[in-house]
């Protein structure tokens, strides 16, 4: 089963990822987002533009897509992998599957063929997961194989991929925020209005103003108590104490408005540097979590096979033992042995047989989980032997400057960097101001509208600019020093792991001899034993000792193998491992 899908989406580091792991979100350009505008309330203030924006470019990720399938290729090495922008129809059926030859040829230029997309309940966590493809996975593997496999079926590198994907649309829709916002209002209201308005409190007031009112020349009332008396009269006669109000109807209105921040002092582009770097920070994890998989599938499939050999070499020896035995048996019964002596050779048979079943749950062991971390519904058996390269590594200089140059723990410290160096561009705009063009046009006939042009400054409250600013500059330092230090462990892990590999192929080398040695002594024990020279616990003796000669020189090529892994992903360059194993001269046998 594989978590990958093959959706498209453009990263900024394409030697990261080939595939997609989850439904990627497009924008629509023709989706029109619905917002009320109020004239009266029309703000240019830099918080309600950025809040404002930021809502509406997030609720332009969330619509859907309906952007038109396009297969696209992408290189990288010797691998291609196919992308479309809009994932196939999902297909219920659970039993379809994809052999990973077909895959082969599919992943050939001119040759794109659609690849069914499923819809399946993992059948360990009883998750459902949706868009994903089924793939047959052979018995044998090489580990070319299941590198290639690995990369598809991972939930980790697929979990990865999804979070990239979402960092880079976060950042991609960031770019729209210095852009103008245009906002289409409609609205249609009925209305039913039934009311009593009391006038008493007017009638009161224009009869106090007209009794207040004097000459301005003389300072004398302007009218006799007996005026005052006929205009209070006419007063109660036009106003009356109170007014019902009844009325009913039904009203349209539309309208364009437009806000366009001209002038932001850099906010929106330190605020697109800012989503930028966590997708750089993104990236880099996921390399850091591929190169570690990769690390592991060598370690499982090596103990894999070295477990293998060693259940062979257990057997191996377990049939000269049960030789051994019935030789024993045969000089007994002819009398040329003791009672005792052929005890010894039924108690060596029996170890043999201990160690043989045990070597063999061994071998097990070691292909489940290889099994599991390729998640086969069948045990896997690798066919890439075990090997030693008799010629030493390059320096050691030469691995440490590929490991400053390319591991990606120094590209997430600079990720890190270059997120504290936007946060402090980002605090610097605080003292700045903002400038705003902002317009509204009604809709009708007659329209009314409105243009202008607004600045807004920050004067006093909400976050503190110059501990904002301070804050920022901690965090650039932090990083920088973290750089120091992670670069001190990084080329201190290349050394180990460098001079493990030399290590291993210096005690491969030696052992040999022990080998020969070994071998040419069961011989000699053997010939003896028929000569009557040499008992069977003589040849059992010998036989352990060759068995485990052989044991370990295999153990140490699976030394020598590990360790070049582990320095491959030290250095930054994991899949530099098979070119180092492409040119080994020295290559075990193998079980398959």
């Amino acid at each position: 089963m594989s978590l990958l899908k093959l959706n498209r989406t453009k990263t900024l580091d394409g030697s990261v990822f080939k595939a997609v792991p989850s439904r990627a979100l497009y924008l629509d350009n023709s989706t029109v987002n619905s917002h009320r505008f109020k004239l009266s309330r029309l703000s240019l203030a830099l918080t309600w533009q950025t809040s404002l924006a930021i809502g509406l470019f997030f609720n332009l990720l969330m619509a859907p897509a309906n952007a038109e399938d396009s297969v696209q290729a992408a290189n990288n090495a010797n691998d291609e992998y196919i992308y479309s922008q809009k994932a196939p129809q999902a297909v219920t059926s659970t039993n379809q599957t994809v052999n990973i030859a077909e895959i082969s040829q599919n992943l050939e230029k001119g040759s794109y063929q659609p690849i069914p997309l499923q819809s399946i309940i993992d059948p360990s966590t009883g998750v459902p997961i949706d868009d994903v493809y089924r793939i047959d996975v052979p018995e044998k593997l090489s580990l070319l194989q299941a590198q290639n496999v690995l990369l598809q079926v991972s939930p980790k590198l697929a979990s990865n991929n999804a979070g990239i994907i979402s960092n880079e649309l976060t950042s991609e829709a960031t770019k729209g925020l210095n852009q103008p916002l245009v906002f289409l209002r409609a609205g249609a209201t009925h209305y039913n209005l039934d009311t009593n308005l009391d006038l008493s409190g007017l009638q009161a007031d224009i009869q106090e103003r007209v009794n207040d009112a004097k000459d301005p020349a003389t300072g004398e009332p302007l009218l006799s108590e007996a005026g005052q008396a006929i205009i209070g009269d006419i007063i109660d006669q036009r106003i009356p104490d109170s007014y019902d109000i009844k009325r009913k109807g039904d009203t349209t209105s539309a309208g364009v408005a437009m806000l366009w921040p001209v002038y932001t002092a850099g906010r929106t582009k330190a605020v697109t540097s800012l989503a930028d770097a966590r997708t750089e920070e993104s990236q880099a994890d996921a390399l850091l979590d591929k190169d570690q998989l990769q690390t592991t599938l060598v370690e499982r499939y090596f103990t894999a096979q070295l477990a293998m050999l060693a259940a062979y070499l257990r057997e191996d020896a377990l049939n000269t033992v049960k030789e051994t035995d019935h030789m024993a048996q045969r000089y007994l019964e002819e009398g040329f042995i003791s009672g005792v002596d052929r005890l010894e050779a039924k108690t060596a048979l029996a170890e043999a047989e201990s160690e043989a079943i045990k070597a063999r749950h061994d071998a097990k062991l070691a292909m489940t989980a290889l099994q599991r971390l390729l998640r086969s519904p069948q045990p896997i058996k690798p066919t890439t032997p075990l090997f030693v390269s008799s010629k030493p590594l390059p320096s050691l200089q030469y691995f440490q400057d590929l490991a400053l140059r390319n591991h990606p723990g120094l590209k997430k410290v600079d990720a890190k960097y270059a997120q504290a160096q936007s946060l402090s561009d980002l605090s610097d705009t605080g003292f700045k101001p903002t400038v705003s063009v902002f317009g509204y046009h009604e809709l009708k006939n007659d329209p009314s509208w409105i243009a202008g042009i607004s600045a807004s400054w920050k004067l006093w409250g909400g976050l503190n600019k110059d501990a904002q600013h301070a804050s920022s500059e901690a965090k650039m330092r932090q990083a920088q020093l973290a750089k120091i230090d992670v670069s001190d462990n990084i080329l201190l892990l290349v050394e180990k792991n460098w001079q493990s590999v030399e290590n291993a192929r210096v005690r491969f080398q030696s052992l040999n001899s022990n080998v020969l040695l070994a071998q040419e002594l069961l011989r000699y024990k053997q010939l003896g034993m028929k000569e009557g020279v040499n008992t069977a616990l003589d040849v059992t003796t010998a036989q352990t000792k060759y068995l485990q000669a052989r044991t370990e020189q295999a153990s140490a090529a699976n030394d020598y193998v590990q360790a070049l892994a582990a320095l491959m992903e030290s250095i930054g360059t994991p899949e530099a491992f098979n070119e180092y194993m492409a040119v080994a001269d020295i290559r075990l046998p193998t079980v398959y």
